[in-house]
């Protein structure tokens, strides 16, 4: 990296915002770039942004005023914009003699060149992904339980199939999305080209339980999507032994007209 605008500080404000499900980058591929993979681009004269296509960006050495500003940039480039914005904010300290690491809560660097930095982005972004499906998950669990419950009471599964089907069909959304999107788990493609960060890289990621809490989504998941898939096949069940009884008593309705009819 050529661009070295914060290796003379000492210390550096970091903020990541989750601002909606996808980030058009193309116009900022073009312009102000200071690295890729993941896209990093100048934020005013002292400071960056790092920028993710699943609808996160961290900022390093911006104002709380030029961070607003950035963000409401951003915001006509975001698709489906989330109603609660998601951040994580982390203070970031050099010293060229500390083991790199977390240490009270202030992640502590030999330099702040832009590798470190887009490393440090790539957690602190999953982070606040992360913090979004954990909410949406148990906001899950949330309307699920009460279907669960009934089901315990009174040993059938109340109305609902449609809602039952947008359960089922939020819980695949989520899941492809953390599949397909964040991929929480991989490593990042920048520790190809800079293997003697990966343990700095998984300090932090096991700061901040990126693996934990990703497996704790993905069982959730699982359970609300198994919950749902039985309430629902209950519920069908149940129907098709309804249809079935409306079958059997059209016949009886037809055979006694017919006795009736034969009846001299």
């Amino acid at each position: 990296m050529t661009d070295n605008r914060f290796e003379s500080a000492n210390t550096l404000r970091v903020k990541a915002v989750l601002l909606g499900e996808r980030l058009d980058l193309r116009d900022f591929e073009k312009n102000r770039r200071l690295a890729a993979n993941p896209l990093t681009v100048e934020a005013g004269a002292n400071g960056c942004a790092v920028l993710f296509r699943y609808g996160a960006v961290v900022f390093f050495g911006l104002s709380e005023d030029r961070e607003k500003r950035f963000l409401e940039l951003l915001m006509p480039l975001t698709t489906r914009l989330y109603e609660t914005v998601h951040t994580e904010e982390i203070v970031l300290k050099a010293d060229a003699s500390a083991d790199e690491g977390i240490d009270a809560g202030v992640a502590v660097l030999r330099s702040l060149s832009i590798e470190r930095l887009q490393l440090v982005a790539e957690v602190l972004a999953k982070s606040v992904i992360l913090d979004f499906y954990e909410t949406s998950v148990d906001a899950g669990f949330g309307r699920i339980e009460p279907l669960a419950e009934t089901l315990q009471r009174s040993g059938r599964p109340g109305p609902g199939s449609r809602a039952l089907i947008r359960h089922i069909g939020d819980t695949l959304s989520i899941q492809g999305r953390m599949v397909a999107r964040v991929q929480v788990t991989e490593k990042p493609e920048l520790l190809w080209y800079y293997p003697e960060h990966e343990r700095l890289y998984a300090r932090l990621a096991d700061e901040y339980e990126l693996n934990e809490r990703n497996l704790a989504i993905e069982r959730k998941l699982d359970l609300i999507s198994r919950t749902a898939a039985t309430l629902l096949s209950l519920l069908q069940n149940r129907r098709s032994l309804r249809v079935e009884w409306y079958i059997v008593v059209l016949i009886l309705v037809e055979i006694l007209l017919t006795l009736y009819q034969m009846w001299p």
